[in-house]
């Protein structure tokens, strides 16, 4: 019910004015009237449920009263005061004639899409069409999933007479499963606002949140551009090529020398050179650490939740370069497996196969991943490993693991930056304290740095990211691999 706390005061002032009424005294008689009407009407908004009183009903009851009260002291006023009291009455009834109307109609429908991407705004419609002959103002509640914990989510709008208008809001869903959205809770207003409708549309819906495709599509373009313009992206000059001969064309400026066609330039009177393909069918693999140091939370997403996106990014970018996708999961033990293919089939299964993955309370076994990664992994491939080192030592335990899995394949680390130690350790020192804070938080990111260095000593590919940056670095080392042609 849309009750709160200030109404039931307003209700036990009115019982404590019905109280003091039969306490004899010279305003006896106005306490009465007011009482009794105020008690009546405030158990109405608590119990009726279709009607509800608004703030402004309250107000203005409580401004007779008042004025009924002050009226006694001065006999002339007392007339108006009942005057003023039965206008009231009668505005409130004409109110909720208005709004109890039978031929009066307010549809509202609920617009979402097939699925939400985790980790970005998704857009909800809510479709009002106001058959009202009158305007009306409506207080919008949506009754939204659990997972949002929203108590306050309300609504307001102005809608004219005979209209329609969409509303749109907005959700961010930080993690994967399903949402299920319940009734929309509707409360109009008329004009006079002396009173409210409720009308309850049943609209339940159950909407599957998925790893985020808006992410997916937004750089899904940049496996068709040859040097990517797009913001944070770099620019990779190719070196060398291929053997996949394309076509001869004419020489353009910063062409390699050595692509030159001197027979088909002899031929035509002018510079020609080759022109090769990408190579293409190569296997790229996404590896995922499900254990418990990839539920560290940041910005609402755990790591886990960033590497999924990541990964569905990463592996609709390679089958965009016709490269061939797999996906491989595990913690204490294996999850998903899935073997390299190509085509567009291949990015459906892994999508569902990142929808049922959730983090374990486990550390994660590499010594499994290896066993895994020679059973599941026939050929050499570039594998994308996402886990996260707290520490150094953290990292050395795992480390003649990685460079056994380097050794037969080209192995990217990829592991997180903790953001709010580093923002820490960016602040000004004030204090002891402060200092021999600040201080530890340097070591932590000292650290950090430490483990990148050791892991490319032994000749690991090694990325080191903030959380939110993740899908564009892993997207930037793709290509930077593609064009040194290091796969």
């Amino acid at each position: 019910m849309k009750t709160n706390i200030s109404r039931w005061l307003l209700l036990g002032a009115f019982v404590l004015l019905f109280g003091l009424s039969f306490i004899p005294s010279p305003i006896a008689l106005p306490l009465l009237y007011v009482g009794r009407i105020g008690l009546v009407l405030a158990i109405i908004n608590i119990y009726l449920k279709p009607i509800f009183l608004p703030a402004r009903f309250f107000w203005v009851m409580a401004g007779l009263a008042a004025f009924s009260v002050f009226s006694f002291f001065l006999p002339l006023l007392f007339p108006f005061a009942q005057g003023a009291v039965l206008v009231f009455w009668a505005v409130f009834l004409i109110d909720i004639l208005i709004l109890f109307n039978r031929n009066a109609k307010l549809s509202c429908e609920r617009i979402l899409p097939r699925i939400f991407s985790m980790g970005d705004k998704n857009a909800i419609n809510l479709k009002l069409k106001n058959e009202f002959g009158l305007p009306l103002k409506i207080s919008i509640i949506d009754e939204l999933p659990l997972q949002f914990q929203k108590r306050d989510f309300i609504i307001n709008i102005a809608l004219n007479a005979n209209c329609e208008e969409t509303v749109v809001y907005e959700l961010l869903p930080t993690s994967i499963g399903e949402y299920k959205f319940n009734n929309i809770n509707l409360f109009l207003r008329s004009s006079l606002g002396l009173a409210e409708r409720r009308i309850v549309v049943e609209s339940p819906a159950i909407i599957p949140v998925y790893p985020s495709v808006i992410q997916m599509k937004k750089y899904e373009l940049l496996a068709l551009a040859r040097i990517s313009v797009f913001p944070g992206v770099k620019k990779m000059r190719k070196l060398g090529h291929s053997y996949e001969f394309e076509q001869i064309r004419e020489y353009v400026k910063g062409d390699d020398f050595r692509s030159i066609n001197w027979k088909a330039t002899s031929r035509n009177n002018s510079l020609m050179v080759n022109q090769y393909e990408d190579e293409r069918s190569q296997q790229i693999f996404t590896v995922i650490d499900k254990g418990r140091s990839m539920k560290m939370p940041f910005n609402g997403l755990s790591l886990m939740d960033y590497a999924i996106n990541a990964s569905l990014v990463i592996s609709n970018v390679a089958l965009q370069k016709h490269d061939k996708v797999g996906l491989l999961t595990f913690s204490d033990k294996i999850g998903a497996t899935i073997k390299p293919e190509s085509g567009p089939k291949q990015l459906r299964v892994i999508i569902e196969a990142l929808y049922r993955e959730q983090e374990r309370n486990f550390e994660g076994n590499f010594e499994l991943l290896y066993q895994a990664s020679k059973i599941f992994i026939r050929r050499r491939c570039l594998m994308f490993l996402y886990t996260n080192f707290e520490s150094f030592s953290a990292m050395q335990r795992v480390l003649p693991v990685l460079r056994r899995i380097n050794h037969s394949h080209l192995l990217v680390v990829i592991f997180f930056e903790n953001t709010e130690i580093k923002d820490f350790a960016d602040k000004n020192a004030d204090s002891t304290a402060d200092i021999y804070n600040k201080t530890i938080a340097m070591k932590f990111v000292e650290e950090k740095q430490l483990i990148v260095q050791e892991l490319r000593q032994h000749g690991i590919q090694t990325i080191l990211t903030r959380p939110e940056d993740l899908s564009i670095n892993t997207v930037n080392k793709y290509l930077e691999l593609k064009a040194k042609r290091m796969i």
